[in-house]
C-alpha cells in the first residue's frame, strides 16, 4: 500500500545507522542485565506477593526491551515489504522471535489505511494476522471495524476516528479486539488524516501494534502489587492485635515488681523483655510474678514456637492457666502436666518450653520444674550455677509425660535468674550462657533485682537477636 506520506510530506532521512547499532547494542545489554534479574527470581517462592510482584516488574521490563530492541532494529534495516517468517529473525538481545505471543514485533504490528474518496480500505499482510482474518475475507472498512471491537472500547474508538476524520487530530489509544477463534488482543492505535492538495481529508493512516503481552505483564505486576499490598495491611493488623494482646497479657509492670518491700527471707523481682531485632517478630515469650493467697511467690518464664497473633494468642491461653493454677496452689510438676494436655486438646497446637517455680518465704525452699527450658540460674557469694534440671520434655511434644520437680534452699542475699532461650541465641554466636554466668560479680555487688536486670541488658542487649526474650531475676532480701 502507498505510505501516508506520499500525499504531502517529505520523505523523512533514515538515521545514522552507527548510531542506530549503538543504540541496540546498549539495549542488548541492558536486556541481558534485566533477564539475569529476572531468573534470579523465577525459583523463588510463588506463595510470596513480593518475589511474584518482583518477578512480574522483571518480565514486564524484558517484554518492553524486547520491543525496544526490535523497533531499533527496524528503525535501521527498514520494513520488508513481505516479511520472511520463516527467516528466523532475532531480537536485539540476540534471541529468535516468535512463541505464542504473536511472534516477532513485525509480525504484531501492521498498518492500514481507509480512503474516504473510493471507500477504499488497504491492510498489510500483518494486519490480518493480528485480527485473525484471511485476506479472502477482505478488510474491515471503517464501519465494520466497531464490531470486532470490545464493547466497553467502542466509544473511544469512535471518538478517535471522528476526531481524526473531523477534527484533523492524530490518533492515539488502545482498543481490545474480538477475534474469532474468541480470543482477545489489546492493540495500541496510531494514526493521522492523509490530506490531499486542497488540504481535506482525504483518508485516514493507522498502525496498529499488538500489545497484549506487554498489558498481560503490566496487569501481573498490578495484581501482585495489589495482593502484596493487601498482605502488608493484613501484617500490619496481625502485628497490631499480637502488640495488643502482649501489652494486656503480660504484667503491666516493667522492671521491679510491685511487691511489699523484702524482708529478710523475702523476694525483690523485676523483669525485662528484649526485643528482637525484627521489631513486628512478636513471638509466644513470657515472664511473671505474682504474690498467692498462700503466701508463696510464683516466678515463670517461657516461649512458644511462632509468631504473631497466633503464638500471642496461645501464649496468653496459657499464661492465663498459669495463673489459675498458682492461685489454686498447684504444684510446679503438674502445673505443667495440665499445660500439655491443655496443648494436646487446643485447636492450634504449638510446642513451647516453660519455667514455673514456687518460692516460700518462710522455709527459703524454691520448688520449681520445666518443660524443655534453660534452668534457673543461682548466683550466690559472687559464683553463678545453673540448677540441676528435673526431667520435663517441651510443652506439646509429647502425650502422657510426666514432669518432675526438685526443690533448692535459698540464702539470704542469693540471685535467681529466670531466662528464655532467646536472651543468649545471638546470631553472631558472640554471647552464651557463660555470658550471664559472668555476670556473678556485677550480682553480688548490686543491691537491687533492678541493677541485675540492668547488668543483663547491659550485656546482652546488643543487635544479632534473632527472636524476643525474656529475663527474671529475683533476689532474696537480706
Amino acid at each position: 500500500m502507498p505510505s501516508h506520506l506520499s500525499a504531502d510530506r517529505p520523505t523523512p532521512q533514515q538515521p545514522e545507522r552507527s548510531a542506530v547499532d549503538a543504540l541496540i547494542s546498549r539495549t542488548r545489554r541492558l536486556r541481558g542485565d534485566v533477564a539475569a534479574v529476572r531468573q534470579g527470581t523465577s525459583v523463588l517462592d510463588e506463595d510470596d506477593p513480593r518475589l511474584r510482584w518482583r518477578h512480574a516488574l522483571c518480565e514486564l521490563a524484558v517484554n518492553q526491551l524486547d520491543d525496544l530492541g526490535a523497533q531499533l532494529g527496524q528503525l535501521r534495516d527498514g520494513v520488508p515489504a513481505q516479511p520472511d517468517h520463516g527467516a528466523g529473525e532475532r531480537q536485539a538481545d540476540g534471541s529468535p522471535h516468535g512463541g505464542t505471543d504473536g511472534g516477532s514485533l513485525l509480525s504484531r504490528t501492521g498498518c492500514a489505511e481507509w480512503n474516504l474518496l473510493t471507500d477504499e480500505v488497504s491492510w498489510s499482510e500483518e494486519l490480518y494476522e493480528i485480527f485473525g482474518r484471511t485476506p479472502e475475507a477482505g478488510a474491515l472498512s471503517l464501519d465494520e471495524l466497531p464490531s470486532v471491537v470490545l464493547a466497553e472500547d467502542q466509544p473511544l474508538l469512535t471518538s478517535m476516528v471522528t476526531g481524526c476524520l473531523v477534527d484533523g487530530r492524530p490518533m492515539d489509544g488502545e482498543i481490545r479486539v474480538l477475534l474469532p477463534d474468541g480470543g482477545m488482543r489489546t492493540l495500541h492505535v496510531i494514526g493521522e488524516p492523509v490530506l490531499d492538495a486542497d488540504g481535506c481529508t482525504a483518508s485516514m493512516w493507522a498502525v496498529l501494534r499488538d500489545v497484549s503481552r506487554l498489558r498481560r505483564s503490566q496487569h501481573r505486576v498490578e495484581r501482585t502489587r495489589a495482593s502484596l499490598g493487601s498482605q502488608e495491611r493484613r501484617a500490619r493488623a496481625e502485628h497490631r492485635a499480637a502488640a495488643e494482646l502482649h501489652e494486656a497479657v503480660l504484667p503491666a509492670w516493667h522492671g521491679a515488681l510491685p511487691l511489699p518491700p523484702p524482708g529478710p527471707g523475702g523476694l525483690d523481682v523485676a523483669a525485662h523483655r528484649l526485643p528482637a531485632d525484627a521489631p513486628d517478630l512478636i513471638g509466644g515469650a513470657w515472664y511473671d510474678a505474682l504474690r498467692t493467697p498462700d503466701g508463696r511467690t510464683l516466678l515463670t518464664v517461657g516461649d512458644l514456637t511462632g509468631h504473631g497473633i497466633a503464638a500471642a494468642s496461645s501464649m496468653a491461653m496459657l499464661l492465663g492457666a498459669l495463673r489459675g493454677m498458682a492461685m489454686a496452689g498447684v504444684e510446679p510438676g503438674a502445673v505443667l502436666n495440665h499445660l500439655n494436655q491443655l496443648i494436646e486438646c487446643s485447636a492450634r497446637p504449638v510446642l513451647g518450653s516453660a519455667l514455673y517455680c514456687f518460692f516460700d518465704p518462710a522455709t527459703g525452699l524454691l520448688t520449681w520444674a520445666q518443660a524443655g527450658h534453660p534452668p534457673p540460674l543461682l548466683f550466690r557469694d559472687g559464683v553463678g550455677r545453673p540448677l540441676p534440671a528435673p526431667d520435663g520434655v517441651l510443652l506439646g511434644a509429647a502425650s502422657g509425660v510426666a514432669y518432675e520437680q526438685d526443690q533448692e534452699a535459698l540464702l539470704p542475699g542469693d540471685v535467681l535468674v529466670l531466662h528464655t532461650d532467646g536472651l543468649t541465641c545471638r546470631g553472631d554466636g558472640a554471647r552464651g550462657p557463660e555470658g550471664l554466668l559472668g555476670l556473678a560479680p556485677r550480682f553480688a555487688r548490686a543491691g537491687t533485682a533492678q541493677e541485675c536486670v540492668r547488668a543483663v541488658v547491659e550485656e546482652f542487649g546488643a543487635s544479632g537477636r534473632p527472636d524476643a526474650a525474656c529475663v527474671l531475676v529475683a533476689r532474696v532480701g537480706t
